[in-house]
């Protein structure tokens, strides 16, 4: 999926799609007299590194009896997300596994698409502590993460080398130098993802939580973005469209577009996910070698990203839950996690891989991501995460049009949010 491209092309793998398959267990469906183990059909979002299908390959060659078939689903989130929970509501047994944006198991979770999953099945110990929280909802599991993500700062070091400055801290440090350093070298200062679409919902809510606060609480029941450290989170962002360290063009970028803004020379910060960081340092790129990462800034020191990646979950309605099971913990085995990262060029959810110094040397920016991803919070949990989102992006899209004030902006994203959570 693009935005898993972006996302750390998490959703690139987005959708694990198995046919024939019912669940563990007699879910409704398939009956419970269907055999456990058989043929599955995995869907996935745009695999635009193409190294799924070699994944598959070695699979195939050990369960002669369990092929795998792989379909692939749009590039885009949203478009992956439509085709999904189209199937999963008309009650189809066509998917077996989902590989789903870590944003939606809520969702999928509350509306029965997604079969609960026994902890002591799967090795979460192994994996980074934060995204196994992405993978639960209301106490228990009912995915297994697959592929993390989290936002990094980017930023031109020759640039701030020739400055004597050290990377930003916090957001003031950032504001100062975005505003005062980029325009002497005819730069833009600061970019992340601000065109209305899901990462816009990721930006806002990093900067929501970098300034101490959050969106929802206790998976998705209390609203709780009304308070003096959201509306902080709001502030920084428009003023910087108000006083022009963030472009007004960026307003209309994706993760592409900015990753591009950057790489080409035009920025000197720019918030987006560790794809950047090959694509950077590319032979054509006009900043290769002359760039560095950090991890995001907050408003009095370190910030918080927000956990990007995808989870494996098992439909509800499958009809090889045996057979299913067994491909997720082949999919999230330290050898396959490894080739995910070499192969897949996506951040695997293996702790262990993060600290090996032979990927370290390939991959500079791992302990980094590391660091970042052990800060990081999951996107708001909630049933109807989809409209949580949509209001997010409309209430931010009119902040940094500049059409409300951060106060009001909280205030309006309060009720709106408050609604939601009254329809259950």
């Amino acid at each position: 999926m693009r935005w898993m491209r972006a996302a750390g092309r998490a959703l690139l793998v987005a959708a694990v799609v198995l046919a024939g398959y019912s669940g563990f267990g007699a879910h409704a469906g398939a009956g419970a007299d269907a055999p456990a183990r058989g043929p599955l059909t995995l869907a996935t979002a745009g695999d635009l590194t193409d190294y799924l299908s070699p994944l598959l390959d070695e699979w195939n060659e050990q369960h002669p009896g369990e092929q795998v078939t792989l379909v692939e689903l749009p590039e885009s989130a949203d478009e992956t997300r439509a085709q999904m929970t189209s199937e999963l509501r008309s009650g189809s047994s066509r998917f077996d596994v989902l590989n789903i944006d870590v944003a939606w198991t809520s969702e999928f979770a509350a509306a029965g698409w997604i079969a609960p999953l026994p902890r002591d099945r799967f090795p979460l110990e192994s994996f980074l502590r934060p995204v196994v929280d992405t993978a639960t909802f209301e106490g228990r599991l009912y995915a297994v993460p697959y592929v993390t993500n989290a936002g990094l700062l980017y930023y031109r070091k020759d640039v701030l080398d020739r400055e004597g400055e050290k990377p930003p801290g916090t957001w003031a440090e950032l504001a100062r130098q975005a505003a005062g350093i980029a325009p002497r070298h005819g730069l833009d200062g600061y970019a992340g993802q601000f065109l209305p679409y899901e990462g816009l919902t990721v930006n806002v809510t990093e900067a929501v939580h970098s300034a101490g606060g959050a969106v929802l609480r206790d998976d998705g029941a209390q609203v709780a973005v009304d308070s003096p450290a959201a509306r902080a989170g709001l502030r920084f962002l428009a003023d910087g469209v108000r006083e022009g360290w963030i472009p007004r063009d960026s307003l209309g970028w994706k993760e592409e577009e900015s990753r591009r803004a950057f790489q080409d020379g035009r920025l000197l910060f720019l918030r987006n996910w560790p794809y950047v960081y090959a694509e950077a340092s590319a032979p054509d790129s006009k900043v290769a070698g002359r760039f560095g990462v950090v991890p995001l800034p907050g408003a009095d020191g370190p910030g918080t990203s927000v956990l990007g990646g995808s989870n494996l979950a098992v439909s509800s309605r499958s009809r090889h839950p045996a057979s299913a099971a067994d491909l997720i913990s082949y999919l999230t085995s330290e050898p396959v996690q490894r080739k995910v990262l070499t192969e897949g060029a996506l951040p695997p959810v293996r702790a262990a891989l993060y600290e090996d110094p032979e990927l370290v040397r390939r991959y500079p920016y791992l302990p980094t991501l590391r660091e970042s991803v052990l800060s990081a919070v999951p996107r708001p949990k909630s049933p109807r995460y989809d409209q949580v989102s949509i209001a997010v992006q409309a209430v931010a899209q009119d902040l940094l049009a500049l059409r409300q004030t951060p106060e009001q902006a909280v205030a309006r994203l309060a009720r709106e949010l408050e609604a939601l959570t009254r329809k259950g």
